[in-house]
């Protein structure tokens, strides 16, 4: 049986500080205390949504940036239109890429995340839509396990203003269940991370309701998580003193039907989340 989510995260966060070593960070200049390999379980079929509980979290706006990442947004006015503001500083203020030639002006993210799922471009110059051919086999009942969507595009890391963390989602059909499979290179736990268990949830959730199948379980894989040493205070002496809640439900409105409609109307209004008892929010700094 998975263990409550917010139960995984904290236990993930005190094996980071009990096991984890300190690691120069050179792109932010802050130390990190980090841990190889993490593993945590999200139950959709039980519409278990992984909420961190211990602290308040803003899962709408974690929604709408995955639903700009299905929409291909390459422009961090496009998030904020949306409700999400995560990518203001990688797109205005990230140092190397202000200096980079590719950067096209104010809001401009390059090519990352969702342009790559979306429009992968292939040596002829025609573009692949990895999210689309997913989609369309998983409608048919087709796992060719190769239903993969990835933002992992070494040959492009220079034309966009950071390299994608959460990389690669593989979708599994066993019966008429869909199970996903999500990993992440990299992990800001106390700040990223409780963006990322609600949108691993909400994919899965979404793809199985447009696609017509049952969904099942999410396994979420981290290769590298951390603490930064301006974090690791509050995490261990204010959230982690904290007992955590049970985890809430999330209701998705039924009119989504395609992909289609989640690149056209849906917003973050159509999911709600019921049962959501959480403590005050923390103010964890942000590392650029």
């Amino acid at each position: 049986m998975t263990r409550s989510s917010s139960h995984q995260y904290e236990t993930l966060c005190q094996r980071i500080i009990d096991q984890g070593q300190w690691v120069e960070n050179e792109r932010t200049g802050i130390r990190c205390l980090t841990l190889i390999n993490a593993d945590l379980e999200y139950d959709v079929a039980a519409n278990e949504f992984p909420l961190v509980t211990t602290r308040k979290c803003f899962y709408k706006a974690a929604i709408a940036e995955l639903l700009g990442y299905l929409r291909a947004y390459d422009s961090a006015a496009q998030f904020r239109e949306i409700g999400c503001k995560t990518w203001d500083a990688n797109a205005n203020e990230n140092k190397a890429w202000l200096a980079n030639p590719a950067r096209k002006g104010l809001d401009d993210m390059g090519r990352v995340y969702g342009v790559q799922g979306r429009n992968w471009l292939k040596p002829d110059g025609s573009t692949f839509d990895q999210l689309q051919k997913v989609v369309n086999n998983l409608k048919n009942g087709i796992d060719d396990r190769g239903e993969i969507v990835t933002f992992y595009n070494p040959g492009e890391f220079d034309l966009g203003c950071l390299r994608p963390c959460m990389h690669t989602h593989t979708f599994s059909i066993l019966a008429d269940t869909l199970y996903l499979t999500s990993y992440m290179r990299s992990c800001d736990v106390p700040l990223g991370l409780t963006f990322n268990m609600p949108q691993c949830f909400v994919l899965l959730a979404l793809m199985a309701q447009i696609t017509g199948l049952k969904p099942g379980k999410v396994y979420h894989k981290i290769v590298n998580a951390h603490i930064y040493e301006n974090q690791l205070d509050l995490m261990q002496n204010v959230q982690l003193k904290r007992t955590p809640y049970a985890a809430p439900s999330l209701s998705i409105n039924p009119k989504i039907k395609s992909l289609e409609d989640i690149e056209t109307w849906v917003s973050k209004s159509d999911f709600e989340v019921t049962g959501y008892q959480a403590h005050e929010a923390i103010a964890y700094p942000f590392a650029v």
